[in-house]
């Protein structure tokens, strides 16, 4: 029996029962469809990421003191860098300038007749907005009542924040201020740790006068102390002002202010997007697994209904075995009709897991990138499971015995 009429006999069995295939098909494209969705989100996710970098200063060196090292976001963070640490790193060869970040709690801010609960704001200096890009205004001036926002802060309040426009904010433990809006930044000169690969509200007040964290230095002073710093390196000594750094720390008030189970860390934006990029690899690969569960189940679905078939048209196979089929020709037929459910699975599936993951990209505000090698390893694996499901019930019915097959009714 030639390709042509196996190709033929096989579609019209699954014709024959259509409401039977379909459901069969859904398990298939259920399955698929997860894996392509989530791991699109990923590639996106990874995509947007990278981008962040590219687009931020590769002369950006990161100092952190954390309970956790390595790439992605640390956890535990401390304010350890004193004044002095910072005078002392703006010294070092290599090295531009340095800018400080702390976070201030407040309670709320409130613009008009809105208020928004808000639990901090960034700290930081005015040369954290050199070279920045600004969609409006300009960078705030220390010891001024002025506050920096980013586009996403203005939807906090429906989008009619603006330069000029004075928002008031409810401190902790200074009370309440009134701010003058000065600047709406699409992105910081000197990028502060983590804040480009989250797409949230950012609202940045000068050090002086709002930052008051201030710790005993080891020669019994009080300075105040940042637990997060940028520092902007030479761009033709990056590798240079790292080390000098790292050779700094054993001699820093931070190594004696931190926790023994804290390291302090300096790590360049390559540092940081390798961590990143292994954290997403690895959430993508476990939410994956869990979506091939889907799949398996729709391969055991193609496995019972093929066993299914196979009981049912016994008679049929033992006509087509006393007319000349060979038990080669009768299990080609029922792995074709398996491999068509496979593959007609994975070619919806595509197209829906697309679907599903334009929605993901578009909730988390992501551009949507396509890994177009796995549209072409779903298909592949359509016709996988199609094939490997159907293994066992068409053997079964190659097996079947004409005679007895003749008696059936």
């Amino acid at each position: 029996m030639d390709a042509r009429e196996t190709l033929r006999l096989a579609t019209r069995s699954l014709r024959g029962h259509k409401l039977r295939s379909t459901l069969t098909v859904l398990g298939i494209v259920i399955g698929i469809a997860a894996v392509v969705t989530f791991v699109t989100f990923g590639a996106s996710l990874k995509a947007d990421v990278v981008g962040q970098i590219d687009d931020s200063a590769a002369n950006n060196i990161y100092l952190l003191s954390s309970s956790e090292s390595g790439g992605g976001p640390p956890t535990g963070i401390r304010p350890v860098f004193t004044e002095t640490d910072i005078e002392t790193v703006r010294e070092l060869e290599g090295v531009d300038s340095v800018v400080p970040q702390g976070q201030v709690g407040i309670s709320s801010l409130a613009y008009g007749n809105r208020t928004v609960a808000q639990g901090t704001v960034t700290a930081t200096t005015p040369a954290a907005f050199d070279g920045a890009t600004f969609r409006d205004g300009r960078g705030f001036t220390a010891g001024q009542n002025e506050i920096v926002i980013n586009e996403q802060a203005t939807r906090l309040f429906g989008g009619n924040l603006s330069v000029g426009d004075r928002l008031t904010v409810s401190f902790r433990t200074a009370g309440t201020r009134t701010l003058t809006v000065v600047g709406i930044v699409n992105r910081t000169g000197a990028q502060l740790p983590f804040e480009s690969f989250v797409s949230q509200p950012r609202f940045y007040v000068p050090t002086e006068p709002f930052y008051d964290t201030v710790v005993e230095t080891p020669r019994g002073t009080d300075e105040r102390a940042y637990p997060q710093v940028t520092v902007v390196a030479d761009p033709a000594a990056v590798t240079t002002a790292q080390g000098n750094i790292e050779a700094y720390f054993p001699d820093s008030d931070a190594t004696q202010l931190q926790p023994p189970e804290y390291e302090l860390t300096a790590q360049t934006s390559g540092d940081i997007a390798d961590g990143l990029e292994d954290l997403v690899d690895r959430l993508t690969r476990f939410v994956t697994g869990l979506a091939l569960i889907s799949l398996l189940v729709g391969a055991i679905g193609i496995a019972n209904i093929m066993l299914v078939s196979v009981t049912e048209r016994t008679r049929e196979i033992g006509i087509m075995k006393a007319v000349g089929a060979r038990n080669r020709d009768v299990l080609v037929l029922f792995l074709a009709e398996s491999s068509l459910l496979g593959i007609v699975g994975a070619l919806i599936a595509v197209p829906v897991g697309l679907a599903g993951a334009w929605a993901a990209t578009g909730y988390a505000d992501i551009a949507l990138t396509l890994p177009f090698e796995w549209f072409a390893v779903a298909v592949g694996v359509g016709i996988f499971v199609g094939v490997v499901a159907g293994l066992y019930p068409a053997w079964r019915a190659a097996r079947v015995d004409p005679i007895d097959a003749l008696r059936r009714e």
